[in-house]
C-alpha cells in the first residue's frame, strides 16, 4: 500500500498553473490500496477521476482550486435535477467505483463565482436566468447553463467522505447518484451565496449516511432526490435507507426531501441534527408532475433556532422551474425530457407515513421572522398519515395546514402571537 505524492508527478502549489495531468497521473498510477497525497498547498486543477479501492488524501493546507475555464471540464454522462443528460464532470470524481475514500482536512474549493454571474448575472438579476425567463424558457435555464460540481458520486459502491472541507461551488457542491453504500462524516460545506449551491445531494442512492456534518449554503443544505419526470419513474431507482445525523445547519434551506421525486423516497432517519437561522427546518417539496413516493419518513431530536420555516411541504412548488413546456422532435433530448412529466393523478406525489417528534424551536430575538407550519399537500391526494409529537416552537404566525388526510397532534406547543399573513406564502428557493 503505496503513498503516491503529487509533487513527484509534477503538480505545483501556487494556485495557478493547472495540475490536472499531474494529478491524474498520480492517480493512474495508484494500485488497489494505495493512497494519493495531495500536500499542504493550493492546486488548480480541472475534472480529476478516481479509481476503485484507492484513497485520495487532501493534506491539512491543501487547496484544491477548480479550473474557470469550462474546456477543463469535459461532458460525461450523468444526473444533473433529476435529469440524464450530458454535463461537465465534477472536480472530483468517483465515477462507477468501488471502495474509494476521500480523506483529510483539506479544501475543495470550486471558485464558483464566475459559475454563479454566468447564471444569474453580478446582480442577481440577469445572466442566462434574465436571458431565458424573457423567452418563457425559466423551466430550462437551469440545464442550459453548465456549472461544475465539487465532488461527485455516480453509480459507485462503498465510498467514504470523511473530513474535507467543500466550498464555494459553481453548482451543487457534493452529489451522490444511483450509489450504494456512501458513508458521509465529519464534512464541512459552505457556499456564500450562488444560485443552486446545495450542501449535499442524495439522489437515487440506497444505505447512506450523513453524520456530524457543518453546512452552509445557498439552497438546501442537505437534500434527498430521486429523479425527475416521465423517464426517471420508468428507471425507478428508488432513494431508500437514509440517515442523516448529528449535523450542524447554518445558511440555507434545511433538510429537504424533493422536489425530484419520481423514483420514490422510503426509509428517511432524521434526527438529532441542529438548525441555526436556517431558512427551512425540515422540508418536503414536489410538484404535479413528478409521481413517486416519499413515505415511511423518521424526524426527531431537532432543535432549531431562529428557522423561519421549521416545517414546510409544498406539492406544487416553484412552478416557473417544475413544468416544462410541450417541445419538439428538434429540440435538445434534457428539453424533451424536462417537458415529460408524469401525467394525470399519476403525476401526484403520494406523501405518506410522516412521524416527526421531539422538536424545539425557539427565537433568539422576538422580531425574527418565523412560521410555524406551513403545509399545502394536493387536494386529489392529500398527505396521509402526518403526526407530530412533542414538539415546543416558538413562532411568529402559526402558518397554514391543509392537503392533509390523518393529522395528529400529540402534545404540541406552539407560541404564535402574530396574524398569518399571506405575504409569507413565498419563500426564495
Amino acid at each position: 500500500m503505496a503513498i503516491l505524492n503529487i509533487l513527484d508527478f509534477g503538480a505545483v502549489p501556487d494556485g495557478t498553473t493547472l495540475s490536472t495531468g499531474a494529478i491524474q497521473s498520480a492517480i493512474n498510477q495508484a494500485a488497489a490500496g494505495d493512497r494519493v497525497l495531495i500536500p499542504a498547498g493550493r492546486y488548480l486543477t480541472g475534472s480529476l477521476f478516481l479509481k476503485s479501492e484507492m484513497t485520495l488524501e487532501l493534506a491539512e493546507g491543501t487547496v484544491l482550486l477548480g479550473s474557470q475555464r469550462l474546456e477543463d471540464y469535459p461532458k460525461i454522462a450523468t444526473r444533473v435535477a433529476g435529469i440524464d443528460m450530458l454535463w461537465p464532470a465534477g472536480i472530483v470524481n468517483i465515477n462507477r467505483c468501488q471502495a474509494v475514500k476521500i480523506t483529510g482536512a483539506g479544501t475543495i474549493d470550486g471558485q464558483g463565482a464566475v459559475w454563479w454571474h454566468k447564471f444569474w448575472g453580478e446582480d442577481e438579476n440577469g445572466g442566462m436566468l434574465a436571458e431565458y425567463s424573457r423567452q418563457g424558457l425559466r423551466w430550462v435555464v437551469d440545464y442550459e447553463c453548465e456549472r461544475p460540481r465539487n465532488v461527485v458520486v455516480y453509480q459507485s459502491e462503498a465510498v467514504e467522505l470523511n473530513g474535507f472541507h467543500s466550498r464555494e461551488s459553481g453548482f451543487w457542491n457534493i452529489h451522490l447518484c444511483y450509489s450504494h453504500r456512501v458513508f458521509l462524516q465529519d464534512l464541512r460545506v459552505s457556499n456564500a451565496t450562488g444560485p443552486s449551491t446545495d450542501g449535499i445531494d442524495i439522489d437515487s442512492c440506497e444505505h447512506v449516511r450523513v453524520e456530524r456534518c457543518v453546512v452552509s449554503c445557498n439552497d438546501d443544505n442537505i437534500c434527498v432526490k430521486s429523479g425527475r419526470g416521465a423517464e426517471a419513474q420508468r428507471l425507478a431507482k428508488t432513494t431508500s435507507d437514509i440517515v442523516i445525523r448529528d449535523c450542524e445547519l447554518h445558511k440555507g434551506s434545511g433538510i429537504t426531501l424533493g422536489s425530484e421525486t419520481s423514483g420514490g423516497i422510503e426509509n428517511v432517519l432524521i434526527e438529532h441534527n441542529r438548525f441555526f437561522g436556517t431558512g427551512v427546518g425540515f422540508r418536503i417539496k414536489s410538484a404535479r408532475n413528478r409521481g413517486g413516493w416519499i413515505r415511511n419518513i423518521t424526524v426527531r431530536h431537532l432543535l432549531l433556532e431562529d428557522v423561519s420555516y421549521p416545517f414546510m411541504m409544498q406539492l406544487n412548488w416553484f412552478p416557473q422551474y417544475s413544468y416544462g413546456q410541450q417541445v419538439g422532435e428538434d429540440s435538445p433530448p434534457h428539453w424533451r425530457k424536462l417537458s415529460e412529466g408524469v401525467e394525470g393523478t399519476d403525476g401526484l406525489t403520494r406523501v405518506e407515513n410522516i412521524t416527526i417528534s421531539h422538536v424545539t424551536g425557539r427565537l433568539t430575538a422576538p422580531h425574527h421572522f418565523s412560521r410555524a407550519f406551513f403545509i399545502e399537500g394536493a387536494e386529489e391526494r392529500p398527505i396521509e398519515r402526518l403526526h407530530f409529537s412533542h414538539i415546543t416552537l416558538q413562532a411568529q404566525e402559526f402558518g397554514k395546514i391543509a392537503g392533509v388526510n390523518k393529522l395528529s397532534f400529540e402534545q404540541v406547543s406552539v407560541d404564535a402571537p402574530a396574524v398569518t399573513l399571506e405575504k409569507n406564502d413565498a419563500y426564495e428557493r
